[in-house]
């Protein structure tokens, strides 16, 4: 009898009646866009200083750990407040849901306040501790202290997105995004060179820019969810925080945040050793860092749709459509980094040509995205075979892979390879990396299926 209760209801939902490639692009498409966007304000905003100068690109290299943790973060506390809500919703409790929505905004007020306080106090020192050159620290400062004190607006957008995904308004969700992207290209020009009668504010102008355009999101956001969002009612008798809201928000928003926290601690580690060569070189891991993102973020937005679909169909006790996706997620993955290392290969001086290079930082930069490149492949398995690890419950499998690759091996290896002298031997440190976690990745899998994925055949 539960047998045939079952199919009926597995064939109401897509994620296990759909074909799976079909299944794969309805469902990744969104979030590759979603972190499309949110990776393009760094981008913008380095292409525009870049024409002010070389140090001006070094300053947002230098500032990008603290604004990678301010995403991550902000990301994390809406991820744990999405899950919440969404089973809140499912279980029929709009009250429980109200006020996880309302404990996010509690959530985001405390975390807020601390890079506030940071953004005040603690700007120039963070700068101070990484250069020696005046117009870097004077313009990183600038630079870091608006995106943090001003930080308000990035969560409140963030959250607000979280909210109307948790309720099934993701097309609102990607207008806010869009709106907020665009908005921060269109400022960008006008803050940083000064246009309409504004002066030109050089590097700060990119910060008010950002947050300019992030505040104008939130505001946006706040509207859609109160216009469109029914299923909620935003209410600051909700604020209060109550416990059994807020540790189920953090149980699954704290790992996110510790995930964002290795790339900004391995980002701010490699900032350390190339400042031992130039701060070209340190301008050019930055400019790499986010030419990368616009073919990782896309494979992470598969790694994400993996997930959920993986889920479904192992509570679905369903190991074909398990391993289908995981062939065609990794397939999708591998084909957008072979785009990647074809692009890296043949275009560098193109695409380093976007930032207003110097001789010194292209020559420095076409290698570095040349060796950098080779890695590409084997992240995109390894990456593609991690979203496994999380749908099947054993989350720590990532958290190994994920510290292999950004700090275990990748750290030292970028360490022992600096006292060399030779800054291009540096960059040789993510594919020995990658090559490692590769492996690693591989062999948890392996002893995942076994575990997991292989008895449900014999079930």
């Amino acid at each position: 009898m539960s047998k045939r209760n079952n199919t009926p209801h597995l064939g109401q939902n897509k994620m296990g009646s759909m074909p799976i490639g079909r299944l794969l692009i309805n469902m990744a498409l969104p979030l590759m866009i979603s972190m499309l966007v949110q990776a393009m304000y760094n981008v913008v905003d380095s292409i525009y200083v870049s024409r002010i100068s070389e140090s001006a690109v070094t300053a947002l290299s230098l500032a990008f750990p603290v604004q990678n943790l301010l995403i991550g973060f902000s990301t994390g506390i809406g991820v744990g407040v999405n899950a919440f809500l969404s089973k809140s919703l499912g279980e029929g409790d709009r009250e429980r849901a109200n006020l996880c929505a309302g404990n996010g905004f509690f959530l985001v007020a405390i975390v807020v306040l601390v890079f506030m306080l940071f953004g005040a106090f603690f700007s120039r020192p963070w700068f101070e501790m990484q250069s020696t050159v005046t117009e870097t620290i004077e313009g990183g400062t600038a630079y870091l202290s608006i995106i943090s004190i001003f930080s308000l607006g990035l969560f409140v957008q963030v959250l607000c997105e979280r909210l109307l995904q948790g309720t099934g308004r993701a097309f609102d969700s990607m207008i806010v995004q869009l709106v907020g992207a665009v908005t921060n290209i269109l400022l960008d020009p006008v803050f940083i060179f000064g246009y309409f009668g504004i002066p030109a504010m050089g590097v700060s102008g990119a910060a008010i820019a950002t947050v300019t355009a992030q505040w104008i999101a939130a505001l946006l956001a706040l509207y859609l969810n109160h216009a469109h969002n029914h299923d909620l009612h935003l209410s600051l008798k909700y604020l209060k925080p109550t416990a059994h809201v807020v540790r189920p928000i953090l149980a699954v928003g704290i790992p996110s945040i510790i995930m964002m926290g290795i790339g900004s601690v391995m980002t701010f580690g490699m900032n350390q050793i190339l400042q031992g060569f130039t701060e070209t070189a340190t301008g050019v891991f930055g400019i790499y860092f986010k030419l990368q993102s616009f073919f990782f973020m896309p494979v992470f937005g598969i790694n994400n749709a993996t997930i959920s679909i993986i889920a479904f169909n192992y509570g679905a006790r369903s190991p074909k459509r398990i391993m289908e996706t995981l062939k065609k997620a990794t397939l999708s993955a591998f084909v957008i980094m072979l785009l990647g290392v074809c692009s890296f290969q043949i275009f560098p001086d193109q695409l380093l040509g976007i930032f207003n290079p110097t001789p010194e930082f292209l020559v420095m930069g076409r290698s570095a995205l040349r060796i950098i490149s080779l890695s590409f492949p084997l992240a995109a398995v390894g990456i593609a075979l991690s979203g496994s690890f999380q749908a099947l419950g054993i989350g720590l499998y990532s958290s190994y892979t994920a510290l292999c690759r950004q700090l275990i091996v990748l750290l030292p290896a970028a360490y022992l390879l600096s006292l060399s002298g030779n800054v291009n031997l540096v960059w040789w440190s993510f594919p020995i990396a990658e090559l490692v976690c590769f492996l690693v990745t591989i062999l948890l899998f392996l002893k995942l299926y076994h575990q997991r994925i292989k008895p449900l055949y014999h079930a």
